[in-house]
């Protein structure tokens, strides 16, 4: 994995990260406040060996003394030191009970032994250390056999005597504070790339490359108020995602159509993905540029065109399939432009035998002869076949992937059952790009500094003409 791609992960989930790391504090040093202090304190003692006579054997005395203390540090947790600090000192727990708050050190070749007791208190652990350092100093030589004159051969004293620590040794807050910080970016590292690992939506161009070869015509940036102005080309022709439609136009025109007619087929991997909105807005933008171009409502299961155009779609393709009316009588024109639009009519009962059927043949054959482009809003690829008929029938397809929504696994579905047919896939639209987070697409932050500066008013904008029946033939 690339740098980028580590960078985008922490971009994509930094909140995520971010949260967790600030409840493994909170824990941490929630846990750390509750917690009962302790404290420790500390004594040392020095075990000797009686004198000897002679250098060798004060040597030998002192190698011995090295590899006993050992031994005598172990014996400082034993009822025979800790019996008699429990009853000088008035405690009420066991020997093995106080054993536990007890510990002995020998460092390495040395005769000093280094003995710590942690308590609740500061005062009871300076108490505690000096009175077990005082019981070991009397009852551990006596376990040792006397010299031939009746002296002890080990003679222990205290070094150093305990006093009452100034300050907890645990808990330590800004430790554990430290390791929750740890534990947390730790943890929200593992889930932001388990996250990522385990996402399998579209969310940018990079995603379309590891499926298809077909390019990326164009890119469609979120838009809060689609819902509110659905032909966004139309009502704010200034806005970033108007300019999207219009960078979509200009690189349609570098589709290698050749003489064949410019008659292609928007649809989508699965419902929602933006696609009726899509094919209004194009043809508007195509309009825009003086290209006669006229837009089919295909979709005869759930037809949107007709609503998003503000026209009355009763009357449409399918009336004209079946010979009920003239094509001339169910075309409308849209607005003062060269956009005509054939809405979908009747909800038929058989909509993929019509639309495979002679009859839609040679319409697209008519509109192919009468207008510059011919776009075809169909249905979406998975639920219905409609959609690769009609691509199969027309120059090609081109895709429209929802960021964020259509699965990895469902573009591909979407793009197999065209090659399976034969059809060509022209190209894909991304819709819903975000403009700020890891996956912005690039022009955003600029389209959105260039809209700020110039905005249109709502009065500004062209007014939706009345519907008016307009024949084929251009004028």
């Amino acid at each position: 994995m690339h740098i980028r791609n580590y960078l985008r992960v922490l971009q994509r989930s930094w909140i995520l990260i971010a949260g967790i790391v600030l409840v493994s504090v909170a824990a941490s040093a929630t846990y750390a406040i509750l917690q009962t202090p302790l404290y420790q304190a500390s004594t040392k003692v020095y075990v000797s060996t009686s004198s000897s006579a002679t250098t060798a054997e004060l040597q030998q005395g002192n190698t011995f003394t090295q590899q006993a203390v050992k031994t005598y540090a172990d014996l400082v947790s034993t009822p025979i030191v800790l019996d008699p600090v429990i009853s000088q000192v008035g405690l009420s727990e066991t020997s093995d009970d106080l054993a536990k708050t007890v510990t002995a050190t020998a460092p390495l070749d040395t005769t000093i032994i280094e003995i710590t007791v942690t308590s609740n208190s500061a005062a009871d652990a300076a108490t505690i250390a000096n009175a077990v350092a005082k019981s070991f100093s009397t009852n551990v030589p006596a376990l040792v056999p006397e010299a031939a004159d009746g002296t002890p051969q080990v003679k222990i004293s205290t070094v150093k005597t305990a006093t009452p620590p100034l300050r907890p040794t645990s808990p330590n807050v800004p430790l554990n504070v430290a390791l929750g910080l740890i534990v947390g970016l730790l943890v929200g590292l593992a889930l932001a790339f388990l996250r990522e690992a385990l996402d399998n939506r579209i969310r940018s161009q990079r995603d379309t490359e590891a499926i298809t070869t077909a390019p990326v015509l164009g890119a469609i940036f979120f838009d809060p108020r689609a819902s509110e102005r659905p032909l966004v080309v139309h009502a704010e022709p200034k806005s970033p995602q108007a300019e999207s439609y219009r960078s979509l136009r200009t690189n349609l025109q570098f589709l290698e159509f050749g003489d064949l007619p410019h008659t292609f087929v928007i649809t989508s991997s699965v419902a929602s993905e933006g696609k009726s909105s899509v094919s209004s807005n194009l043809a508007i933008a195509l309009a825009d540029a003086n290209s006669s171009v006229i837009v089919i409502d295909a979709d005869l299961r759930r037809p949107r065109l007709a609503s998003y155009l503000g026209l009355e779609g009763a009357v449409g393709l399918t009336d004209v399939l079946i010979g009920r009316v003239e094509l001339g009588d169910a075309i409308q024109q849209w607005g003062e432009r060269e956009m005509y639009v054939l809405p979908a009519g009747s909800i038929p009962p058989n909509p993929s035998e019509l639309l495979g059927g002679p009859a839609m043949k040679k319409l697209l054959e008519t509109l192919e002869t009468e207008f510059d482009t011919v776009i075809i809003d169909a249905p979406p690829l998975l639920p219905v076949t409609d959609a690769a008929i009609l691509a199969k029938a027309t120059r090609g397809a081109i895709v429209v992937a929802s960021a964020g929504k259509v699965h990895k696994a469902q573009l591909r579905s979407a793009i197999d059952i065209l090659d399976n047919v034969g059809a060509t896939v022209l190209g894909l639209i991304l819709t819903m790009l975000p403009t700020r987070g890891a996956d912005a697409y690039g022009y955003g932050h600029y389209s959105y500094a260039y809209a700020e500066d110039e905005k249109p008013s709502s009065s500004s904008a062209e007014p939706i003409l009345p519907v008016t029946d307009t024949p084929v033939a251009k004028s």
